[in-house]
């Protein structure tokens, strides 16, 4: 299917942009399902969830950008808070982006889901439509209050000893053994970190020497270890809280292309390591920060590709439903069953999007969980331009692999849920959102 694309520009001589930025608490309660009920619901509070954006004011409609510390929301939901975020912020459904962090101590949304399987936990559905009430309100009191712009910045710096690609053992062309989020494994942890992303990126806005909030962009899960049923925004979201406090401006963390990246080179799972590996990610937005470069605001320009993924004909909905409905099976099988059904069912394209900010930022935003190479591939685009990426908006179409990635095997290609040739589809839509 082509891709419509829908582009909106600014007039660069009579830019006048403001932002104002929101935060909400959006921690599910006691006993709610996290990570869509395929681990330990939740028995405490180790740090509370957040939602975190701006809104960018221009001579357009407003651009909302959010990130939650949710795993994930899907199809459906994911139009709907779009839908109640956009009329909160006075502007439309498709120049809202909004991406979870994923981590797994956390809800995943999928009403869909929870109704094919009512007699499952998947979801709080009452919880999670205050959280998004709780954002929209959020948003409406910060408009009250916007701030102009006139710099923004711009820096990177390596993290060390955090992400590492999950599929380094390779055999005879097949991925063997894999290491998680964590793992104890000495030989899958001596094998190399493998293709990763290993820059954090930061954009920044001011207002003359004031800064007003500062973006950050990191390619990797953001587990440090889950399913203990202690809600949690892990070691991504402690970094980013403690920017905010040393900083006193609102510090926001994006999580890009982290699909088949995860930290378990570097990490054995134990809660020791939370505060080490937040540590290197606070170390590296701190550096990110000092090598800035500012520039003024003289161009905003917001683009839009809506898409539809085809679904992965190796899995048909009859052999789903089965699955599903198979009481014998693990509740797990069953919710992993019917999160696929729902994407198969789904009929809506989803949402690619950038902005453009002058001449050479970009920031992008993908679907679902895709692999580090679509981020490798959208800094190409635009040689000598600052492109940041963020992943996990819309979750409906879960793991997005390469086409080679189904042959190699593995974790990711076995819960992708749209077809191989989606690859061809994402790059041409990356393309298109890069081109000036």
């Amino acid at each position: 299917m082509k891709a419509l694309l829908l582009v909106l520009l600014t007039s660069v001589s009579a830019l006048a942009v403001q932002i104002a930025p929101f935060r909400a608490d959006v921690t599910p309660p006691i006993g709610a399902p996290l990570c869509g009920g395929l681990v330990k619901p939740a028995v405490g509070v180790s740090e509370p969830l957040l939602a975190l954006g701006v809104v960018l004011l221009s001579d357009e409609k407003p651009v909302v950008l959010c990130a939650i510390d949710f795993c994930e929301i899907r199809g459906a939901d994911h139009i709907h808070w779009r839908e109640v975020l956009a009329a909160a912020a006075a502007t439309t459904p498709e120049r809202v982006a909004l991406h979870s962090l994923h981590q797994h101590n956390a809800p995943l949304v999928d009403n869909a889901a929870q109704k094919l399987l009512p007699e499952l936990g998947i979801l709080d559905a009452d919880a999670t439509e205050k959280a998004l009430h709780g954002i929209a309100e959020a948003i409406q009191a910060a408009l009250k209050t916007p701030q102009p712009v006139t710099h923004i910045s711009t820096g990177e710096a390596k993290v060390l000893e955090v992400a590492g690609n999950r599929r380094v053992q390779v055999i005879d062309g097949k991925v063997g053994k894999m290491r998680g989020s964590g793992s104890k494994d000495p030989v899958l942890r001596a094998l190399p970190e493998g293709l990763i992303d290993p820059f954090l990126k930061t954009v920044s806005f001011w207002n003359g020497e004031k800064k007003l909030a500062a973006l950050h962009y990191y390619a990797t899960h953001p587990m440090s270890y889950y399913g203990d049923g202690i809600i949690s925004h892990d070691f991504a979201g402690i970094a980013r809280e403690k920017r905010t406090q040393e900083d006193g401006v609102p510090h926001i963390y994006f999580t890009g292309c982290g699909g088949n990246i995860g930290a378990g080179k570097y990490n054995d799972g134990t809660p020791p390591m939370r505060p080490l590996l937040a540590g290197r990610i606070h170390a590296a937005m701190v550096e990110s920060e000092k090598n800035a470069k500012r520039v003024p605001l003289t161009k905003l320009a917001w683009k839009h590709v809506p898409v539809v993924l085809q679904p992965d004909p190796e899995f048909p909905e009859e052999r789903m439903l089965k699955v599903m409905q198979n009481t014998a099976t693990a509740p797990t099988t069953r919710i992993a069953a019917a999160l696929r059904i729902g994407f198969i069912r789904h009929r809506e394209p989803i949402p690619f999007t950038s902005l453009h900010l002058g001449e050479d930022v970009c920031l992008v935003h993908l679907p679902g969980e895709s692999f580090v190479e679509y981020q490798l591939f959208a800094q190409q685009q635009r040689a000598g331009g600052f492109v940041c990426t963020a992943s996990y908006g819309d979750g409906v179409a879960g793991y997005i692999p390469l086409e080679q990635s189904f042959i190699e095997g593995g974790y990711e290609p076995s819960q992708a849920y749209a077809a191989p040739n989606s690859e061809k589809m994402m790059k041409q839509t990356i393309s298109d959102l890069l081109k000036k």
